[in-house]
């Protein structure tokens, strides 16, 4: 259950990372320059740089994080075949 619930939380993530990254202003005017310039408006101009700069970096983080802790929580079925055949060999 927390992994399905993990999985969904991954996935949001993901999307809204992909979106913070499209909709960030690049020194070469990014995509969007070519929406027409309305993500300055909706973010308010100069300030929203460092806005979007701090986004995608706290994105970034719960994007590894959420990653790391899946591969985990995945493993676990692994170490508990190693120690299943680490018993049988004592035996």
């Amino acid at each position: 259950m927390l992994a399905s619930i993990l999985n969904v939380v991954h996935v949001a993530v993901c999307l809204f990372l992909i979106l913070v990254v499209l909709v960030q202003q690049s020194k070469g005017g990014g995509l969007s320059g070519s929406l027409g310039g309305s993500a300055q408006q909706v973010f308010g101009g100069r300030s929203s740089a460092n806005f979007m700069t701090r986004l995608t970096g706290i994105m970034a983080t719960l994007f590894m994080l959420t990653s790391l802790t899946l591969a985990y929580l995945s493993s676990a079925g692994d170490r508990e075949m190693k120690s299943f055949d680490v018993l049988q060999q004592d035996r």
